[in-house]
């Protein structure tokens, strides 16, 4: 049995044999990338995240659905002094997979971005691409998101389906339909990129190669992360401002908090408070 939990914060209580990296009282956070194995051909070139020996945390080992948590030294990140615990929960996962979606898009300086789908992930990747310059039209469904949307200065919102008002340069696919797929590729410009920012998505509808894929139009996945998009991302979100939209609960509403999150009762992301 797992403990599950995999955005995790809270201070270094103890430290075992050979820790050199971290002292007692520090505050750190623990991400989903729990453990690699640092010598296969993956690790080597700087693609930790595809190691076929990699572990997760609340997946693989225990996570932070509890008190203490036991954690590899090297897989725990400093948190910017800036960034409560509360608000820096969130950033531990679904702002880092963001980010190295955001990264694999590939967007342009002042590029045309989509973001398809706009909950826990979405709404802290459109804070960096917007802070670095990026020009943000997000399509998705429901009233709140699209609001949260504008709140944060997208230059358009629509439907999931709709087509965006300029062609995009990329285009990130948080929502796990596959539908979309199409959609998103329809909407690019020549050379832009449809990146799937999850780990689960519906089948995808047959792709017609002069519609969705001819002049350079490319599609890729993203696998967990690297340390480096990790370390990465928390000193872009501390130099942005990156405010995540969250909904505490005390860590007894724990199954409440799940029930609400497939709901759809909330926006942002839900975070567990401990005593």
């Amino acid at each position: 049995m797992i403990v599950p939990g995999h955005e995790v914060v809270g201070r270094v209580d103890a430290l075992g044999p050979g820790c050199t990296l971290l002292s007692a009282g520090d505050r750190v956070g623990a991400a989903w990338l729990a453990h690699t194995c640092g010598s296969c051909a993956y690790c080597l070139r700087g693609a930790e995240n595809l190691c076929a020996g990699a572990r997760f945390t609340g997946w693989d080992i225990d996570g932070g659905y509890a008190e203490y948590l036991v954690a590899e030294e090297a897989f725990l990140y400093r948190l910017p002094d800036g960034i409560d615990d509360v608000h820096a929960a969130p950033l531990l996962c679904a702002g880092i997979i963001g980010y190295r979606a955001l990264r694999r898009a590939e967007l342009p300086p002042r590029g045309r971005l989509g973001l398809y789908g706009f909950g826990g992930s979405a709404h802290l990747t459109a804070q960096v691409a917007r802070a670095e310059g990026a020009r943000l039209h997000v399509l998705t469904r429901g009233r709140s998101a699209q609001e949260l949307a504008r709140q944060l200065g997208a230059a358009s919102v629509g439907d999931a389906y709709d087509r965006p008002p300029e062609p995009l340069d990329a285009a990130i696919l948080f929502a796990p339909v596959g539908d979309l797929v199409p959609v998103a590729l329809a909407a690019l410009d020549r050379g832009g990129t449809v990146v799937v920012a999850g780990i689960h998505l519906t089948d995808i509808p047959s792709l017609r190669y002069e519609d969705h894929l001819f002049e350079e139009r490319t599609l890729r996945s993203v696998t967990a992360n690297t340390r480096d998009d990790g370390r990465a991302f928390l000193a872009a979100a501390d130099r942005a401002g990156v405010v995540a939209t969250v909904e505490p609960y005390p860590f007894e509403a724990a199954d409440q908090a799940l029930i609400d999150l497939k709901d759809g009762r909330f926006r942002g992301a839900a975070v567990l408070l401990m005593d």
